[in-house]
C-alpha cells in the first residue's frame, strides 16, 4: 500500500485540459504537457489496501494496478514501468484512449471518486520513454518458426510483438499505407498523437518484427497461399464494416461513415493532404451516433471550423449517477462529456433519422428526425415530434458489424463465423483452420481496445503452444470470459 491514509487526506485530480478556445485552434494532445506529474504521486497514493482489488477484474488485461500504483507513489518510476509492461504491451495507448472499466471497479469508488488509474497509467509510460526506459527486447534465440500477422491494429500488434520476444520470425500485413489501424487513422490527433505510435513501431522493428504496408490479404495476395508460407496465421483485421442508415436520401452528396471522415482528417495531419477531402469548414454538421467515435467527429468538425456541429443519439440520455441494475464494481452507462464535447455543439438523445433532404445539384441540406421512446421493449416514434435540422455534413457513427467480407479473406482461408457473424474461434483462439488464430475485434465484435490488446497476448501464447508445444508467454483469458465491466 501506497499512503495508508491517501484516499482520506487527498481528493481526487485528474488530468488539466488546454483552454477551449486555444485547442480547437490546432491537433495537438487537448492536456496541458505535463500537468499530471507533479499531481500523480499523490494521486497514487489514494490507492487503497483493499483486499480484493477488484480492479484487476475489471481490466480485461489484468493490470497490476496497486503494485504500479505503489511505486509511483514512491517515484520509482522505472519499477512502475516494469509491473506496468508485465501485462500491457501498450499503455500509452490505453492510459489515453481506454474508457477506465478498471476505475469503474475501483473499491474505493464505492462511496468515493475513485483512484485515477488511467492517469497514473499514462504518466507511468510517458515518464519511462522520457527516461529511456522503453527499450527493444529482441528474443535471445529464434525458433526458425515465421507467423503472418494480418492487421496491425492493437490485437495485431500485441500478438506481433509477443510473438517475436518468444523468438517467432513475424510479419504484419497492413493494407492500409501505414502501420496502425484504426490507432492511425481512426483516432484523431487531438485524442493521440500519433508520435506514439511511431515509436512503438521502431522498437517493435528493433526486436525483429517485419512490417509490410499496402498489402491487403484476399486481394493482394491469397489467404490460402499466405497459410501456406508461414508456419501460423494471426488474423486481427478488427470490424471494420460500418453499419448504414438505410432511410430516403441516404445517397445524396455529404452523407458518409464516420471511418471516411476522420482517416482524411488524420492524413492531412500525416502531410498526405494540405486540406482534407472531406470537411466541416463552414458546414452545418450532424453526427449520428453517440459513441466515442461519434465525440471524435465532434471534436475534428470544431477544429475544421463547422458553423454548427448537433450529434443525434437514438437511446435516452444516460444518467450521471449508476442505476440499480449496474451496480459497482460493473462498467456502468453514464452521461459522458468528453473533450470534444465540452468545446461545443449539441447533443439530442431518443431520436431517430427519418430521410435526408438534399437540394437541387443532390447535396445534403437537412436532416428530418423524429423522437423516440420504448414501449414495451420496443422502440415507437413520438406522433407531433418530426422536424428538421440543417446538414451540409453527415457523419455515420453508429458502431460497425463485422470482419470486412469483401476481400475474400474469410472464404479463402475457410473460416467459420459465429452467431454473431464474428470469426469463431475456440479456448485458444484457434478458428476452425489448423494454424490459423483470430484476435481482437475480428473475433471478439467491436469493442475496446484494451480488450484488442488483452486479445493479442492471449491469442500470441495460443500461437506459440500451437508451435512449440509449450509456451511461457503469459496465460491466456478465454475469448468467452469477461471482466466484471462486460
Amino acid at each position: 500500500m501506497a499512503d495508508p491514509k491517501g484516499f482520506l487526506t487527498t481528493g481526487r485530480e485528474v488530468a488539466k485540459t488546454r483552454p477551449v478556445e486555444e485547442r480547437v485552434k490546432d491537433w495537438n494532445e487537448v492536456y496541458v504537457p505535463g500537468s499530471l506529474l507533479p499531481i500523480i504521486s499523490k494521486q497514487a497514493g489514494r490507492c487503497m489496501d483493499c483486499g480484493i482489488p477488484f480492479c484487476h477484474n475489471g481490466c480485461p488485461l489484468g493490470n497490476l494496478i496497486p503494485e504500479w500504483n505503489d511505486y509511483a507513489y514512491r517515484e520509482d518510476w522505472q519499477a512502475a514501468s516494469e509491473r506496468l509492461h508485465a501485462t500491457n504491451n501498450f499503455p500509452e495507448f490505453t492510459g489515453r484512449l481506454c474508457p477506465a472499466p478498471c476505475e469503474s471497479a475501483c473499491v474505493l469508488g464505492i462511496n468515493q471518486p475513485p483512484v485515477t488509474i488511467k492517469n497514473v497509467e499514462v504518466s507511468i509510460i510517458d515518464k519511462a520513454w522520457e527516461t529511456g526506459d522503453v527499450t527493444p527486447q529482441p528474443p535471445e534465440r529464434l525458433s526458425g518458426k515465421t507467423v503472418a500477422v494480418i492487421g496491425s491494429g492493437p490485437a495485431g500488434l500485441a500478438a506481433a510483438q509477443q510473438l517475436t520476444r518468444a523468438g517467432h520470425t513475424v510479419a504484419v500485413y497492413e493494407r492500409a499505407d501505414r502501420i496502425g489501424g484504426l490507432l492511425r487513422y481512426g483516432i484523431p490527433e487531438f485524442k493521440m498523437e500519433k508520435v506514439h505510435i511511431n515509436r512503438r513501431i521502431e522498437q517493435m522493428r528493433a526486436e525483429g518484427t517485419k512490417f509490410r504496408t499496402e498489402v491487403e490479404i484476399g486481394r493482394d495476395i491469397d489467404a490460402a497461399k499466405l497459410r501456406r508460407r508461414y508456419d501460423a496465421v494471426v488474423i486481427a483485421a478488427g470490424a471494420t464494416v460500418s453499419r448504414d442508415l438505410p432511410v430516403p436520401g441516404r445517397d445524396l452528396k455529404g452523407i458518409h461513415f464516420a471511418m471516411e471522415y476522420l482517416p482524411l482528417a488524420n492524413k492531412v495531419q500525416e502531410g498526405d493532404f494540405v486540406a482534407p477531402p472531406i470537411t466541416a469548414e463552414g458546414k452545418h454538421v450532424v453526427v449520428i451516433g453517440g459513441g466515442d467515435t461519434g465525440a471524435d467527429c465532434v471534436g475534428t468538425a470544431h477544429r475544421q471550423g463547422a458553423l454548427s456541429v448537433t450529434q443525434l443519439e437514438i437511446m435516452p440520455r444516460p444518467g450521471e449517477e449508476r442505476n440499480a441494475n449496474q451496480p459497482w464494481p460493473t462498467f456502468p452507462m453514464l452521461y459522458k462529456v468528453t473533450s470534444a464535447h465540452e468545446e461545443g455543439g449539441e447533443r439530442i438523445y431518443s431520436v431517430s433519422t427519418t430521410h435526408f433532404e438534399g437540394d437541387e445539384d443532390g447535396n445534403v441540406q437537412w436532416l428530418h428526425l423524429v423522437e423516440v421512446e420504448f414501449k414495451d421493449g420496443k422502440l415507437e416514434q413520438k406522433p407531433g415530434t418530426e422536424r428538421k435540422i440543417p446538414a451540409q455534413l453527415v457523419t455515420l457513427a453508429m458502431g460497425f458489424t463485422g470482419t470486412d467480407r469483401s476481400n475474400g479473406l474469410v472464404e479463402q482461408f475457410g473460416l467459420e463465423l459465429d452467431e454473431r457473424g464474428n470469426i469463431a474461434r475456440d479456448e485458444n483462439y484457434a478458428t476452425n483452420v489448423d494454424g490459423v488464430f483470430v484476435a481482437g475485434d475480428a473475433g471478439r465484435g467491436q469493442s475496446l481496445i484494451v480488450w484488442a490488446i488483452a486479445e493479442g497476448r492471449s491469442a500470441a501464447r495460443g500461437v506459440d503452444r500451437y508451435l512449440t508445444g509449450t509456451s511461457e508467454l503469459p496465460a491466456p483469458i478465454r475469448p468467452t470470459d469477461g471482466a466484471l465491466t462486460v
